[in-house]
C-alpha cells in the first residue's frame, strides 16, 4: 500500500554558547524507517524600508538524513546577530513528507550561557577557586568578551543537615573562614549581568580543608566608604600585639583575564606600615572602571596572609553629599539657586553623575503637608506660595541612571513677603530713593559753585591798582589790604589831580619836572593814553605861568 508521511512536530532549537542543536518529535501508527533533512533561511532587515527580506532556502549542514530525532547544525550558523527560519520534514525513498511549522529564533537573543571551568586548592585552610570562562576553549565565540562575565558560587559543607551559602566571586578568588580538615562541596555559574543572562551551574565539585597555619591572622571586614569621591578603607582590628598594614590596590579588568595577575598589585600610595585600621585610597581610585583591594597585617617578621579581596565601582559605592544653597523670597514664591555637591571640594558630582535634584518644602507648622518638586536645573522658582508665611524646605541630589539618592541638605526657613514687599517695589523704591539723591546732590553742587563765585569775586578781585598807589604806600613795597590778594589787585585807568602851588620857577626848574614825569612815563605805570594828556594840560598850564 501507500504510505502518507507525516511532519515532524514541536520543532525546537538549543543554543549553549556556540553549539546548535536541532530537535523535534514525529509519531506515526506504523513502525516506518525513515530519515530528517533540515533547512534554513537566513533573514536581513532592511531598516529604510522597514521590511524583512528572506534568503532562499538551505540544506542545513549536519541535519541531513538523520536517522534520530535531533542533530547538531552549529557549523551551518556563520552570524550569531541575524536571525533565521529553520524547517524539518521526514523521508522515506522518494517519498517526503511536508515541511514542518517554521521556527523563527535569533541565535544571540537565544544562546544560553554553559557551565564555567572551576578549579579548587587548599592552603592554610583557605580554599582558592580559578574559574575558566565558558568559552575558553572554544574556537568560536558567542559572547564579546570573557570580562562581561560575572560568577556566582554556591558551596556548602559536606554533610547531610548543610545549608547552602552564595557568594559572587571573580574568575580567581578566595574563600576564608572555613572550617579545618571539613570537606566542602561547590558548583558555579556564570551570568552577563547588563543582558540579565544567567548560565547553567558546573558540575559540583568537592575539597577538603587543611590545617590553618599558625601565622598572624589576617585582617577581615573590609568596607569602603565614600562620599563625594573621597574613598576611605576600614577593617577590623583583631590583635593583641602591635601591629602595622599595607593595603594593595589592583585594576579590576585584570582579574577577567586569562593571564595570572598576581604581579600586578601595587601598594596605595600612603597606606604601606600603617598602624591604624583604615586608609584613605582616593588617589588610586578613578570614577571609571572597578578597583580591588586587599590588606596584610605584620608584626616583626611574623606577617599574615593577604585578606579577602574587595571590589569597588567607584561610581556605585560611592554617597552623594547634599548642595549648597541659597533661597530668596518674594510675595507667592521662593528663589532656590543650587551649587552641586563636592563642587566647594573640587570634586563636583554632576562631572561623575546626570543629577537631578529633589526639593521638599512645607508651611513651618505643626500640621503641614510636604510638597516636592523636582529639577534639574540649578536655579529654578517655587510658585504658588502664600504671602507673609514661613516656608522651609532641604534639598537633594539624585541620579537617575545609577538610581542613587544623595544627602538631605539642611532644612532652611524664609517667610515670604507680603504685596507692599514684593522685589519690584523694593526695587522702584530704590531707583527712586536714588534719583531723589542725585537731584539733591546736584543742586548742592550747583548751589556751592555759585556761593564760591560771589566769594572769590568780592575778597579776591582779579584787578591791580595803579603803581603809583602802591608807592605812595611804601617804594617797592606791595598794595596790599588783609582781605585782598597781591596776587590778583585790580588795575586801572586812573588819571592823578595834583594840587599845584604856584611859585616863580625858572626855565630850569620846569625842564626838571618834565624830565621827572618823563621818567615816571617810563616806568610803565603811566603808560596808558589818560597819563600822557595830563601831563600835556600840565605842562601848558606851568607855561602860561612862566609866561
Amino acid at each position: 500500500g501507500q504510505m502518507n508521511l507525516t511532519s515532524p512536530q514541536n520543532v525546537q532549537v538549543d543554543i549553549i554558547n556556540t553549539n546548535f542543536t536541532l530537535r523535534w518529535t514525529w509519531n506515526s501508527e506504523n513502525d516506518f524507517s525513515v530519515t530528517f533533512s533540515a533547512q534554513y533561511q537566513r533573514l536581513f532587515e532592511d531598516y529604510e524600508e522597514a521590511v524583512i527580506e528572506e534568503t532562499d532556502w538551505k540544506e542545513m549542514s549536519g541535519c541531513q538524513n538523520v536517522t534520530v530525532m535531533e542533530c547538531d547544525f552549529s557549523s551551518a550558523m556563520t552570524d550569531y546577530l541575524y536571525s533565521y527560519n529553520v524547517r524539518v520534514r521526514a523521508e522515506q525513498g522518494e517519498e517526503k513528507s511536508p515541511w514542518s511549522t517554521t521556527l523563527f529564533f535569533t541565535p544571540y537573543l537565544k544562546a544560553k550561557i554553559g557551565p564555567p571551568g572551576v578549579h579548587l586548592k587548599s592552603i592554610n585552610g583557605v580554599v582558592e577557586i580559578n574559574i575558566s570562562s565558558p568559552e575558553e576553549n572554544l574556537s568560536r565565540r558567542m559572547w564579546t568578551s570573557d570580562i562581561i562575565f560575572t560568577y556566582n558560587a554556591v558551596f556548602w559543607e559536606n554533610s547531610s543537615n548543610a545549608e547552602p551559602k552564595s557568594r559572587t566571586l571573580e574568575r580567581r578568588n578566595k574563600i576564608y573562614d572555613l572550617a579545618p580538615r571539613t570537606t566542602y562541596c561547590l558548583k558555579v555559574q556564570a551570568h552577563i549581568t547588563s543582558e540579565r543572562k544567567v548560565g547553567s551551574f558546573s558540575p559540583v565539585y568537592c575539597i577538603k580543608t587543611t590545617d590553618k597555619a599558625r601565622i598572624l591572622a589576617y585582617p577581615i571586614n573590609l568596607e569602603i566608604h565614600a562620599l563625594n569621591m573621597k574613598f576611605l578603607l576600614t577593617w577590623d582590628n583583631l590583635y593583641d600585639q602591635n601591629v602595622s598594614f599595607t593595603v594593595q590596590q589592583l585594576i579590576g579588568y585584570l582579574m577577567s583575564l586569562p593571564e595570572d595577575y598576581s604581579n600586578n598589585w601595587t601598594t596605595v600610595s600612603g597606606c604601606e606600615n600603617i598602624t591604624i585600621t583604615q586608609c584613605d585610597v582616593s588617589s588610586d581610585i578613578y570614577h571609571l572602571g572597578t578597583y580591588f583591594f586587599r590588606v596584610k597585617a605584620m608584626s616583626g617578621y611574623n606577617k599574615s596572609h593577604w585578606s579577602n579581596e574587595i571590589k569597588v565601582d567607584p561610581c556605585v559605592v560611592n554617597e552623594i553629599g547634599p548642595p549648597n544653597l541659597t533661597v530668596s523670597s518674594s510675595e507667592d514664591s521662593l528663589r532656590i539657586q543650587l551649587i552641586p555637591p563636592g563642587e566647594s571640594e573640587n570634586k563636583s558630582m554632576s562631572e561623575f553623575y546626570d543629577l537631578s535634584y529633589r526639593v521638599l518644602y512645607w508651611k513651618n507648622s505643626s500640621d503641614a503637608e510636604e510638597k516636592i518638586k523636582e529639577e534639574q536645573q540649578l536655579l529654578f522658582i517655587i510658585s504658588d506660595l502664600t504671602p507673609l508665611t514661613w516656608y522651609c524646605l532641604k534639598v537633594q541630589a539624585f541620579s537617575p541612571v545609577y538610581k542613587k539618592n544623595g544627602h538631605f541638605s539642611d532644612a532652611i526657613c524664609i517667610k515670604t513677603l507680603n504685596g507692599k514687599d514684593s522685589p519690584l517695589s523694593i526695587f522702584m523704591a530704590f531707583v527712586i530713593a536714588m534719583f531723589a539723591s542725585l537731584i539733591l546732590a546736584s543742586f548742592c553742587i550747583f548751589s556751592i559753585y555759585h556761593i564760591s563765585r560771589r566769594i572769590r569775586y568780592t575778597f579776591f578781585p582779579s584787578c591791580k591798582p595803579p603803581s603809583n598807589i602802591e608807592d605812595r604806600f611804601g617804594s617797592g613795597q606791595p598794595f596790599s589790604i588783609p582781605y585782598l590778594s597781591t596776587s590778583e589787585e585790580p588795575t586801572e585807568n586812573c588819571c592823578i589831580i595834583e594840587s599845584i602851588v604856584i611859585e616863580e620857577t625858572n626855565q630850569t626848574d620846569i625842564k626838571e619836572y618834565k624830565h621827572s614825569k618823563q621818567n615816571s612815563r617810563d616806568s610803565g605805570n603811566y603808560s596808558n593814553d589818560d597819563d600822557t594828556s595830563g601831563a600835556k594840560v600840565l605842562e601848558e598850564m606851568l607855561e602860561q605861568e612862566a609866561a
